[in-house]
């Protein structure tokens, strides 16, 4: 009887210990220097896409942790950082369809560094970049300026030499000969190119749950702060509305999409890509699409999406410029009336790692590259509109968004609109042709013209002269 007393004591003692080291880490996360993620904290944000290797020379989280009171310069309310996880040796991908291992040269081999997204252990820290201390003191900094960390998480494939390939084969996609694939297109059966990776099988339960305990460690260890769930339109959504909600136990998250999918906005997330809006702006910089297009884009997505649910408007991004080209390959005279536009229509603009420094070259993506580092015009531009997109709350996004109203002109080549909300108002007229533009508005009262610093008292009457892709930003006395 004295032995079970003694056993019923010691349980009872580690059960409390338990509980009291819950209770260390809550107090320790209330005790950080940031209030948790909500709708009222990201209301003006700007997102911050932090590509660690390219973006200096060390290419480590020490590196961008010193720089982070310079994103705070541009508005930058949530950093979210590429996968901080190890890649995979197996299948690392060189150059196209090129594994390191088929490479003979040793020298020439070391060069590629392989895909972010062929994780070989969710629970570490790729040591290119650092420690987990290292990344520790990135989220720590970043929350002394009073902003958010979102980490880039992999959950449709994982590397081939992850621990669950040899430990829980049944974790993965197979063929009909028990063999795991790397990941397909649904709808043809067809390899989506993706070979140095394998695909998860999301009809094993016991996966989900080991996944979903993964993405707690970070929440509740390193304090982070959400997840940009990669390729998120590949996992079931069910999965998501299941894994946030054990995020929420932890703390509150932000959590963004890539995807443009009105299921997964219902079943957790807070924010998608703007794909189709992305698209749209290239089609409209070479002239292959119109302001009718971008008029039909903006009330669709008024029809599909709730008030509330936030599209990340962007002109660039990881994929965007390694492959499909820089911004002065795609929009070599335009960017910055494009620039501009993605901070005042309604959602939450984003920059990529180089961008604030004016990058002209293709990011390398399986290999070391850096950024510039040297501010200028563009720099202050993003900086500018930064300001206005935090202090306005007539661009507050989420549950703070403010209305969108279009106003028309005598011009098919001009694109109006008003935001606003309570007693704040700002007013965009672009001209989105290759031609000076003279434009009349039904706009009448005074207003501070937000680029010069200039009062202006508009009237409906008076013509506003644009030069070709100029625009302007008006904001009410």
């Amino acid at each position: 009887m004295k032995k079970i007393l003694i056993i019923g004591t010691a349980i009872l003692m580690l059960a409390a210990c338990k509980e009291e080291q819950k209770d260390i880490k809550k107090e320790e996360r209330e005790q950080t220097n940031i209030a948790p993620v909500s709708d009222q904290t990201i209301a003006g944000s700007v997102i911050y896409e932090a590509n660690i290797r390219q973006y200096s020379p060390e290419g480590t989280f020490a590196a961008f942790t010193n720089d982070i009171p310079v994103l705070k310069e541009l508005g930058v309310k949530v950093i979210w950082v590429m996968p901080i996880n190890p890649i995979s040796k197996i299948k690392r991908k060189a150059t196209g369809d090129t594994f390191t291992s088929e490479i003979e040269d040793e020298e020439e081999r070391k060069k590629y560094l392989g895909s972010y997204y062929s994780v070989s252990d969710y629970k570490a820290i790729n040591p290119e970049f650092g420690t987990l201390q290292d990344f520790k003191t990135l989220v720590n900094t970043a929350h002394e300026n009073d902003i958010y960390v979102i980490i880039d998480w992999v959950p449709n494939h994982t590397g081939w030499d992850h621990p669950w390939i040899t430990a829980h084969p049944e974790f993965y996609t197979q063929n009909e000969k028990g063999e795991i694939i790397d990941p397909a297109n649904p709808s043809t059966g067809e390899s989506w190119g993706w070979t140095d990776t394998a695909d998860l099988n999301y009809d094993n339960q016991e996966m989900r749950k080991t996944m979903i305990a993964d993405m707690k460690y970070w929440v509740e260890e390193v304090d982070i702060d959400g997840f940009r769930m990669d390729v998120a339109h590949q996992v079931p959504p069910a999965f998501f509305d299941e894994a946030i909600k054990e995020m929420k136990t932890v703390k509150p998250v932000f959590m963004l999409a890539e995807a443009e999918q009105a299921d997964l906005m219902e079943n957790g997330f807070d924010m998608h890509y703007a794909w189709e809006g992305h698209h749209l702006l290239n089609r409209i910089a070479k002239g292959t699409s119109s302001i009718k297009d971008l008029d039909a884009y903006i009330a669709k997505q008024d029809s599909i999406l709730e008030a509330h649910e936030i599209n990340m408007n962007f002109i660039t991004n990881h994929d965007e410029n390694s492959w499909a080209g820089t911004l002065g390959e795609r929009m070599p005279n335009n960017k910055k009336i494009f620039t501009a536009l993605i901070y005042m229509l309604p959602g939450m603009p984003l920059v990529y790692s180089g961008q604030e420094y004016d990058l002209d070259h293709r990011l390398k993506f399986f290999e070391k590259d850096s950024i510039p580092k040297s501010k200028g015009a563009y720099f202050e531009l993003l900086k500018k509109l930064g300001a206005l997109k935090n202090n306005n709350e007539a661009l507050g996004v989420g549950k703070h968004v403010g209305a969108y109203k279009r106003i028309a002109s005598n011009n098919d080549a001009v694109f109006s609109f008003e935001r606003s909300r309570g007693d704040a108002s700002v007013i965009f007229i672009g001209n989105f042709s290759g031609e000076s533009k003279k434009v009349k508005t039904n706009i009448s009262g005074n207003y501070t013209n937000y680029l010069s610093g200039e009062s202006e008292a508009l009237e409906d009457a008076k013509a506003i002269e644009l030069d070709a892709w100029q625009y302007q930003i008006y904001i009410k006395d």
